[in-house]
């Protein structure tokens, strides 16, 4: 661009600038007909100036009135919309970057990512997109701010590539990278920007203070008062080097943070709940440990968990109680070969429990293109009196997508050590080893994972210790050649064999993939067979009327059966049923999710988990509800409740919850949360209740 000339993004490619430049085109299918040209035609113009990279896209569309966008709100999910994403590389090491993608409903989405997959979608860049649907398809005006993104001013030119989704006809094109096992995500094989110059990165300074008023009431509990409480705070980022960048925080607050999806526990061990809260999932990818990659719902091992930071489980179900975080700090990024990431946060005193300092140290050093080999160490201090205790690990991963042609392949390794608690020894290391082939047509995993019974992570999560861990699985997906409805076949098992430390064998479950077809139009189903054998190392109190005894040895056989419509149809619905034996007795279980997308912006989830069991020692049922309805304005501005209830806890729990993005980086937030116990003599009685306006300004230096 000349220095005078101006982008206006207005949705309009009407700029002189944009006739000038030369647009990326000749967009290559990835499906349905592999290697085939698009079918519809797709433009990407780029230009920037000083201060920001624009991008003008024109998705033309042979039948503009078939074009889909229901979802509006920031970040949501696209599989029922018309789409087109992009990915920066803005190192050009060809492991990670950046990710965006808009619909033409307007919705802004982005994220972080790692080598070969996106490592975090709660990073919120700031940038803006106008989109326009015309009468020869849809256009889209983009402008990123360069001080949104940490890039090396003196590096040859970025990673980049492009890709379009049209969803009435299933179709993904990209502009480069088309093989199915690659795909956008793999920036080893994107294409190359060059020529940006003489651009402006600011100080790399950014401060985000907000201020917070609640109101609480807890008449559950017995405090019928309602308690105003005001606060503020402060986030400070600065990037010291264009590779590194450090967060530092002051009387940290989560009040925006959205409410857990409601769990019930039919396992014997403990619930997972993912992370959520903003200062610990920027630059989360950086602390990722190997043995994450291989972690299932009842086999979870987690050597860094920040969900441990700030938030303590209140027993075993979905209750926890906040900690406050008096301060933080974190520094994220690359140091020559090496990514590193340094968390250390303090908490306050809470009632009887007092504050802790929590730090952790990560550092994994890049070998071959797309390979590292790794360090961690955890530590836990309590303020007063207790025991300080430590977590080190070491892990590896040699990768390539170059495996025979374009194939995937894995080979990763982890070695764990945890501090012993007070009175224990030894038994308290964790190993992992692994073998993956993750492809298209075919699928393979060999995994080994031992975990002993003293080991316990100091700022960790695992589900179950003292165990040692085979799993072994296959998958083979052909794609048939132009069949009328059907894109993909599957067929495949899985086996989880599982023995206690003297090798005595605990838990064995198949699951054979008998089908699994996927269509053009985008409906799935499947069906499988899942054989298992358990033994109780201990009594499993699976319901509060039902325990069964250690010792007990069960074989039992479940069948599942799965259909899933495609999202993009204005009612979507997604059912699962399982039943047959199940320890003592027999299981039933039901799953529905029902989706209406009335209008764009206008959205209604709902769903209900049932599950019946005729054991043995007993009978009883559990139920889960969740309805959630969402009013998504604009891009800038939403509404949305979620309204859950399970008849074990019986609670009902709603969170109503509106954002308005002022502008990129301003926020404005209104939540309310109530929570009323279903007593079964008095009826519902509230709980709690709790109402908070929070404000959030972005200052940038």
């Amino acid at each position: 661009m000349n220095p005078e000339e101006r982008i206006v993004v207005d949705g309009v490619l009407d700029e002189e600038a944009w006739q000038r430049a030369e647009p990326a085109a000749n967009f290559i299918q990835q499906d349905p007909n592999f290697g085939e040209p698009e079918t519809e035609r797709t433009e990407v113009r780029i230009l920037y100036d000083r201060e920001s990279l624009y991008m003008g896209v024109i998705c033309y569309d042979s039948e503009p009135d078939e074009m889909l966008g229901y979802q509006r709100r920031r970040d949501e999910f696209l599989s029922s919309d018309d789409r087109f994403m992009w990915t920066m590389d803005t190192y050009l090491d060809g492991r990670g970057g950046y990710f965006f993608e808009i619909n033409p409903a307007g919705l802004m989405g982005d994220a972080l990512m790692g080598a070969g997959g996106l490592n975090n979608r709660q990073w919120d860049g700031i940038w803006t997109a106008n989109v326009k649907r015309t009468e020869i398809g849809w256009v889209a005006e983009i402008e990123i701010p360069f001080r949104t993104l940490n890039f090396d001013p003196n590096a040859p030119g970025w990673g980049v590539n492009f890709q379009r989704t049209v969803r009435r006809k299933n179709e993904e094109t990209l502009w480069t990278g088309i093989p199915r096992n690659q795909g956008l995500r793999r920036m080893s094989n994107a294409g190359i920007l060059t020529g940006i110059e003489e651009v402006s990165q600011g100080m790399g300074l950014e401060i985000k203070p907000y201020v917070l008023g609640t109101a609480l009431s807890t008449p559950g509990r017995g405090q019928e008062k309602t308690n105003y409480l005001g606060d503020a705070g402060l986030d400070v980022f600065y990037s010291p080097t264009p590779r590194l960048r450090s967060n530092f925080t002051v009387n940290t607050d989560f009040a925006q943070t959205e409410v857990d999806q409601r769990q019930v526990n039919l396992t014997r061990f403990s619930l997972f709940f993912p992370e959520k809260r903003d200062f610990f999932l920027e630059g989360a990818s950086f602390f990722d440990f190997r043995s994450v990659a291989e972690d299932e719902t009842d086999n979870r091992l987690h050597p860094f968990f920040s969900r441990s930071i700030g938030l303590r489980r209140v027993g075993q179900g979905n209750n926890f109680e906040p900690q406050k975080i008096d301060f933080g700090a974190k520094l994220t990024g690359q140091m020559g070969q090496q990514d590193v990431g340094l968390l250390h946060v303090r908490t306050g005193r809470e009632g009887d429990h007092g504050g802790e300092d929590f730090t952790v140290m990560r550092m994994k050093r890049r070998i071959f293109r797309q390979s590292y080999i790794g360090g961690l160490m955890t530590r836990r201090d309590p303020l007063d009196a207790g025991q300080t205790r430590y977590s080190i690990g070491l892990d590896m991963l040699l990768a390539t997508s170059t495996f025979m042609g374009t194939e995937n392949l894995e080979i990763g390794a982890y070695a764990l050590q945890a501090t012993n608690r007070t009175g224990l020894e030894g038994g308290n290391h964790a190993y992992g080893l692994e073998l993956n082939y993750p492809n298209d047509t075919w699928t393979g995993a060999l995994t080994y994972r031992e975990i002993q019974e003293n080991f316990e992570p100091a700022v960790g999560f695992v589900s179950r210790t003292g165990y040692r861990r085979l799993n072994p699985g296959l998958r083979y997906a052909p794609r048939p050649r132009r069949h009328a409805w059907i894109r993909q076949f599957a067929f495949g098992f899985d086996l989880d064999r599982q023995t206690d430390m003297e090798n005595e064998l605990l838990t064995r479950k198949w699951d054979f993939r008998v089908f699994e077809i996927s269509t053009h139009s985008g409906d799935t189903f499947y069906a499988s067979v899942l054989p298992q054998h358990e033994r109780l190392e201990e009594d499993f109190r699976i319901h509060s009327t039902v325990t069964l005894r250690k010792g007990n040895e069960y074989d039992f056989t479940r069948y599942r059966f799965r259909f899933q419509t495609a999202n993009k149809r204005p009612l979507a619905l997604a059912t699962e049923i399982e039943s047959g034996s199940f320890l003592s007795g027999d299981r039933q279980t039901y799953l529905a999710e029902l989706t209406l997308r009335a209008r764009p912006g206008v959205i209604l989830y709902s769903g209900v988990e049932w599950n019946r069991f005729q054991l043995q020692e007993g009978n009883f049922q559990t139920r889960i509800y969740r309805l959630t309805p969402e009013l998504q304005f604009s891009p800038w501005m939403s509404f949305v409740n979620r309204i859950q209830y399970d008849n074990v806890s019986r609670v009902l729990g709603w969170q109503s919850r509106f954002r308005w993005i002022v502008k990129p980086g301003n926020d404005l937030y209104f939540v309310y949360t109530q929570n009323w116990l279903d007593d079964l003599n008095k009826g519902l009685g509230t709980l709690d209740r709790r109402a908070a306006i929070k404000g959030v300004y972005t200052h940038r230096f």
